[in-house]
């Protein structure tokens, strides 16, 4: 009989009652366990759809800015030397950067005036399905473009050209069908023409050439200044921008879902850690004459003290790699209920695993500190008065 094989002897004499303890602290780290890997996807998931509203990161010329004036009469700003992006150049250099897999959608833009029976108006040239991926809360009464010769109006554009669905418009001596009007959005797009970015290209003779791109980033997994700063290096002649009140609303919502999560796993841990300090302290009195028994024969403070010490890492130990192993399978089940599955997988992590097996049993130790320490005060004759 040992410091070891002590612990493991009490647990044995009283199976139901070890079982018991051990199945709280299981569920307890099951229940941790499965919450943050569901929060992990679910977060992953949350930021993904958040993409379709909006861009986080522009794209667009370097540029020098001039304020004219003269005479005291103000003729406003004046942009120098401004040159078109190139669209394959810029998309492919962005779509490069080492944090490539936090890309999502990534929008080139060409913007031009044109003047429609002499109303001036700004055209749009987009690709139809990386513009939907970030806009998906476009709606329109009729239809998104199709085919190269159909263009999309926004409301008030619409309504300062008297056109609507169907009928339709001359653009530089081509002739192009309004498939569809923008329900008003409340942004710029309420104000101008959209249409395919190649068509808008040849109409204007400027082939490859974009305004702007517009990118949407998934920053929840590193900061979102390290995007940009890698995209910025890849395109060293550009402006890159990064829309900080859209990607602190983004990831505001993200947190929430992590904040929650951690908030009820701090329950779940500080409940199921007063169940094993509970326990400790009715062993510790069913236990006064084997403590006597044990002070007789030499042992001192410390090491009674150590020996429940150790009766809690053991259950610790084994609900923390159970649980993290059970935790892990009933996450899995828990994403196909909710259909997650195709988002994003959890991944089984070896380091979180010794982790579970490290930290679970620090955490019972100390919830068994104080009967512990309760224990090893008893003295030889108080414990073995009663035999």
């Amino acid at each position: 009989m040992n410091i070891v094989t002590i612990p493991l002897r009490n647990m044995r004499r009283k199976p139901a009652k070890t079982l018991l303890l051990l199945t709280v602290f299981l569920l307890g780290v099951i229940s941790i366990v499965a919450l943050y890997q569901v929060s992990l996807v679910v977060g992953h998931s949350l930021e993904k759809k958040l993409t379709a509203f909006g861009a986080n990161i522009v794209v667009k010329p370097s540029t020098e800015k001039l304020s004219v004036s003269y005479g005291g009469f103000h003729m406003g700003d004046m942009l120098l030397d401004v040159k078109d992006l190139r669209e394959t150049e810029t998309t492919t250099a962005i779509r490069s950067i080492e944090l490539n897999d936090r890309i999502s959608v990534v929008a080139p833009k060409l913007v031009n005036m044109f003047r429609v029976d002499e109303v001036a108006v700004a055209v749009v040239g987009v690709r139809w399905e990386q513009e939907i991926g970030i806009k998906s809360y476009w709606a329109t009464d009729g239809t998104i473009p199709e085919r190269s010769d159909q263009i999309l109006l926004g409301v008030l554009a619409a309504r300062k050209l008297g056109l609507g669905t169907g009928d339709l418009l001359t653009l530089k001596d081509r002739q192009f069908e309004i498939s569809g009007v923008l329900y008003e959005t409340g942004s710029d797009d309420d104000s101008v023409i959209l249409m395919d970015l190649s068509t808008l290209q040849a109409l204007v003779a400027q082939p490859e050439a974009v305004s702007f791109v517009e990118v949407a980033a998934l920053c929840a997994g590193c900061p979102i200044e390290d995007i940009v700063a890698q995209i910025q290096t890849n395109l060293p002649k550009t402006s890159v921008i990064a829309l900080q009140n859209v990607v602190n609303q983004r990831m505001s919502s993200v947190r929430f879902v992590q904040k929650l999560a951690l908030s009820i796993s701090l329950v779940i841990l500080i409940t199921a850690s007063a169940m094993v300090g509970l326990s400790m302290v009715s062993a510790v009195n069913e236990r006064k004459k084997d403590i006597g028994i044990l002070r007789s024969l030499g042992y001192g403070k410390k090491r009674v003290f150590l020996i429940f010490c150790l009766e809690a890492a053991i259950i610790g130990g084994l609900a923390g790699t159970l649980g993290y192993l059970a935790g892990f399978g009933i996450s899995l089940k828990a994403l196909e209920y909710l259909g997650l599955t195709d988002v994003a997988r959890p991944l089984f992590s070896v380091t979180q695993l010794a982790f579970c097996g490290l930290v679970f049993p620090l955490i019972t130790v100390l919830s068994a500190l104080y009967p512990a320490w309760k224990g090893s005060s008893i003295e030889p004759s108080q414990a073995l008065v009663s035999l």
